[in-house]
């Protein structure tokens, strides 16, 4: 039986609504503001109507660290760039994290292809983080100084990250997995002090020696270096490479000063945390700044009224380095919470081994994107045969839109009782727009709710709001997780460009998104890749989600192209397995199928088999680059190829594009 968007999957039960953070939370704006709510959508509109009041609630109910109190909440309620947060606070989000410490507790699980299962303990952790911290500002690290880190997602890259931030330096990474050319775009902008590496990494059991081109990485940003710190991580020991690098194993030994003998660098509510990267699928990536104080109340917001994380918590979600889900990994433990580490294929040595790295740990939530749950659907993985993963509560899809059918996977294929939620935010925010919340039912492929303190709205183009339809998710107001700036990014022009010109004064975020009557979200692709088919708005995920449903069909792409005198051309791409020929019964049956589920509009007007879709290295479809190819853009201006997981992939469609010149 298919799923239906919008089915009823799950009811929270009255003693999970009861103990959720949540629900403390509106009992302690009860007894301390004096405030009563009337369900979330209540405590919602509250909190988007009263941006100071909230955001001070926010500080006040998870007792922010400050050396000082901050003189005011914002400097503005108007939704620009540059606003100021907490202004005369002085904070350490590393700090936040070791307030959790419980000596021979674990705080992290770790699993590689490279290595045997690691652990490390509350203590262990921080031990480390102070040793290296130290010796950071032993070796001329100071506060502001960027760091930045090519590692694995391994224990050393979270000691190496909360190190940095401890001491008020600036830190960024990137996949070692990356190409020279990604890596070199992103860390220019940087000019970093430090810059941790690794000789390589594993992955699908084949070794991948890197050492040699990250020492070109290194010549490259000579000019800021003043150290790098190697790490021998595919097991045979190597001495470092250069005699200017120094090992791993120098930085993290010495004394450990304790926690008392420590101090957490605190700085001012504007300092620099971290810089994160847009996908760089065209032009360079933008480098994202963000603010101490803005990313924790964010994250802590988050991670505790929204997913609902504790200290009795595990979290278990599948990323790399260079996604910002390994920095938001990283976050849960703010809240207190473990975490689990996985570095390699997640379907190698077995196709289930996330399954039985979230059984063995007793992960109590576990996260993927929507592509990973596709890839198991089609290996046959069922998680159930494996444990009965009583332990798991939470489910979390992020990374591109979840279908209904995505839902309905995880309840067939773990267990009835389970909260399977969806998010929507991102690297520009450090957070999400629209998320979950434990104390409203699950409906299939519906994200559940616009999260605390963000007032989004669906817009049409004439900025006129939509409900039941789709539209453009904005957002009215302003939040603390706002991008402080861009690097090089001179009077912020390309911050306003890509947030603030679609509608003056609103956050336009770029997503194709349907608001429902209960507050239920439905985000159906990105705005840039939209289908704008005879004056109607189609998200590429409608599509995919009917013409995937096909057993006939591994994956797809749909873009539409703009055509002169009005018209339009809509090609679907099919990725159909080997030995099977793309048919006119084929054809006619997918065409069909979208005639019928989603309406006439829908149906491409030309189906073309190939080989595979193009993706990013972080699993998102190249929709716009393969709209500009067919329209007549080259490769190297339409996207960055060292962004791609499939460079190779494209040549179809310069192929095409010259083909239809030609018709």
């Amino acid at each position: 039986m298919t799923v239906v968007e919008g089915e009823l999957l799950w009811e929270p039960k009255q003693e999970l609504v009861n103990s959720a953070n949540i629900s403390k939370y509106i009992s302690w704006l009860e007894e301390n503001r004096g405030l009563e709510f009337h369900g979330y959508e209540d405590l919602w509109q509250w909190s988007v109507e009263n941006i100071e009041k909230f955001w001070e609630s926010i500080w006040a109910y998870f007792e922010i660290m400050s050396d000082r109190p901050y003189q005011y909440v914002t400097d503005s309620l108007e939704m620009k760039p540059g606003n100021h947060w907490f202004v005369g606070s002085r904070v350490n989000w590393a700090e936040h994290i070791f307030r959790n410490e419980r000596k021979g507790k674990e705080a992290i699980y770790a699993f590689s292809e490279t290595r045997a299962r690691k652990k490390c303990t509350w203590d262990e952790l921080f031990s480390q983080v102070r040793i290296l911290a130290t010796n950071m500002r032993g070796m001329g690290v100071k506060s502001g100084d960027p760091v930045c880190c090519l590692m694995p997602n391994i224990p050393e890259t979270v000691v190496a990250m909360l190190a940095t931030i401890s001491i008020g330096a600036v830190w960024s990474n990137a996949a070692p997995e990356f190409g020279v050319n990604t890596i070199l775009d992103r860390f220019r902008q940087i000019h970093p002090k430090w810059l941790f590496i690794v000789d390589g990494y594993k992955f699908g059991g084949k070794s991948y020696d890197r050492i040699q081109d990250f020492i070109k990485i290194v010549n490259e940003l000579s000019g800021s270096l003043t150290q790098v710190v190697f790490l021998s991580y595919l097991g045979d020991d190597k001495d470092c490479p250069s005699n200017n690098f120094v090992s791993w194993s120098d930085v993290v030994s010495g004394e450990d000063p304790g926690a008392d003998g420590f101090q957490f660098e605190r700085v001012e509510h504007n300092h620099p945390l971290w810089i994160l990267f847009s996908s760089g699928t065209t032009g360079l990536p933008k480098a994202i700044v963000h603010s101490h104080v803005g990313a924790l109340v964010e994250v802590l917001k988050t991670n505790s009224l929204h997913v609902d994380l504790s200290s009795e918590d595990t979290c278990f979600f599948y990323t790399t380095t260079g996604w910002m889900m390994f920095n938001m990994l990283v976050g849960t433990m703010l809240t207190g919470a473990s975490i689990v580490l996985f570095d390699g294929n997640p379907a190698y040595p077995k196709r289930d081994v996330l399954w039985e790295v979230a059984a063995q740990t007793k992960a109590t939530l576990f996260g993927a994107s929507p592509t990973y749950v596709k890839v198991m659907e089609q290996l046959g993985v069922e998680p159930k045969t494996i444990d009965d993963f009583t332990s798991l509560r939470t489910v979390i899809c992020s990374g591109s839109p979840a279908t209904p059918e995505t839902f309905d996977w995880f309840y067939k294929n773990l267990h009835p009782d389970i909260w399977v939620t969806s998010q929507s935010g991102g690297t520009e925010i450090a957070g999400s727009f629209v998320g979950g919340v434990p104390i409203l039912p699950v409906y299939a492929g519906e994200i559940q709710c616009c999260c605390l303190g963000m007032d989004i709205d669906s817009w049409d183009q004439d900025g006129n709001r939509l409900t039941d339809e789709v539209g453009e998710l904005v957002c009215k107001k302003p939040f603390p997780s706002m991008p402080l700036h861009f690097l090089g990014d001179e009077g912020d022009k390309r911050y306003n460009t890509s947030y603030f010109s679609e509608y003056s004064g609103v956050w336009t975020h770029g997503d194709v998104v349907k608001i429902n009557n209960r507050g239920g979200v439905y985000i159906y692709g990105r705005s840039d890749s939209t289908l704008n088919r005879f004056g109607v708005r189609i998200g590429t995920s409608e599509i995919y989600r009917v013409v995937e449903n096909i057993p006939e069909v591994v994956d797809s792409l749909v873009v539409c192209l703009e055509l002169s005198g009005g018209k339009y051309f809509m090609p679907m791409f099919l990725q159909i397995p080997d030995g099977l020929e793309l048919t006119d019964e084929l054809k006619n049956r997918v065409a069909n199928e979208l005639r019928v589920n989603c309406s006439p509009r829908h149906v491409p007007d030309k189906f073309y088999a190939v080989e595979e879709i193009p993706y990013t290295l972080t699993g998102k479809k190249l929709e716009v680059p393969v709209r500009k190819i067919l329209l007549g853009a080259s490769i190297d201006k339409a996207v960055g190829k060292d962004s791609m997981r499939n460079p190779d992939s494209l040549a179809y469609y310069v192929n095409l594009s010259n083909r239809l010149k030609d018709d």
